[in-house]
């Protein structure tokens, strides 16, 4: 467990730096470090899914958070501040609180950290049972698709309803725009090769994630926000805004009912005891299907709803 203390106070280290920070570029860097920070904090505590979901979060975040700083600061993007600029108006004593308010997390977490070996018995259950029950390898797969089924549909629920409230809270009533600014990234050649390279591998891994979460760690989530950073790569490379969104968030909704039809299907007339019955030599097939299948239907929920976030903020809003 040392390497997760080192990775903690690498972590904190990394928030301070955020918190003291003017420069809105500089937070963005420290921001994305402090979430590779927290990726590998997982990694290290056994869990690669959420690692890879924190990586994928932080990865789209950073890419949104640059380009809505290009948009809404300009050409003076990289020299933009944010705080105070002087001591005056009480700049020490926030800088004072913000280090009370670090080193009190610190303090809890080291304060709290379980000492006592923990009850390992759910965990092994799930070990035991999760390729019976639900099929695959990936046992996380398996929680989330199987056993978490109607937690994972409340979850999707909550973000249809959020990129809903997105487009109904909008100041503009356009659904999409025929031109607009292109992206500032053209002007750096580095940046922009890099992107036309780094994109379709985006895409590519984002449908591995999908197609193999049954299997190895990822899954819907994971890819779809993959695949929705490869559109935002398009934004910025082709300055391309002909996508309209309230198709797209139509697009989600009728996902959102497919992947819920999935679940009443699979949890009501219990497929599985049904496929074992009738065929039992297909049912190890039949279980990778439905998790490939669930997988898919996630990670294009997940697609439109970041995708509809971005394209309504972004380009849209600030045309």
């Amino acid at each position: 467990m040392d390497i997760v203390y080192i990775l903690i106070f690498l972590c904190m280290a990394s928030l301070s730096m955020i918190i003291f920070e003017r420069r809105v570029y500089r937070i963005i860097i420290y921001t994305c470090i402090f979430s590779l920070l927290i990726s590998l904090v997982y990694l290290a505590l056994g869990s690669p899914d959420v690692a890879m979901a924190e990586a994928a979060i932080g990865a789209y975040a950073i890419i949104f958070f640059i380009v809505a700083a290009e948009k809404y600061y300009g050409k003076d993007a990289r020299k933009a501040t944010i705080g105070p600029t002087s001591k005056k108006n009480g700049a020490i004593g926030k800088i004072i609180l913000a280090f009370i308010f670090v080193g009190g997390i610190a303090a809890l977490f080291i304060n709290f950290y379980p000492q006592i070996d923990a009850n390992l018995y759910l965990r092994n259950q799930y070990l035991l049972r999760a390729g019976d029950d639900v099929g695959g390898q990936n046992v996380i797969g398996a929680i989330l698709m199987g056993y978490r089924l109607y937690d994972t549909l409340f979850e999707a629920l909550l973000l249809v309803i959020a990129v809903m409230a997105v487009g109904h809270l909008s100041w503009f009533s356009k659904d999409y725009i025929k031109s607009g600014k292109t992206s500032d990234v053209k002007r750096d050649r580095v940046a922009f090769y890099s992107i036309r390279i780094i994109s379709p591998l985006i895409l590519i891994f984002g449908i591995y994630l999908i197609m193999n979460g049954h299997i190895s760690a990822g899954g819907g989530f994971q890819g779809g926000v993959a695949v929705a950073c490869f559109f935002i790569c398009r934004y910025m490379i082709h300055n391309i805004y002909d996508m309209p969104v309230n198709k797209v968030l139509k697009m989600e909704e009728l996902i959102f009912v497919a992947l819920a039809a999935v679940a009443i299907i699979t949890v009501f007339i219990d497929t599985n005891s049904v496929v074992y019955q009738n065929f039992p030599e297909h049912l190890t097939t039949f279980q990778n299907i439905h998790l490939i299948l669930a997988n898919s239907l996630v990670g294009m929920k997940v697609a439109c709803g970041f995708f509809v976030l971005f394209y309504r903020y972004i380009t849209i809003e600030r045309m």
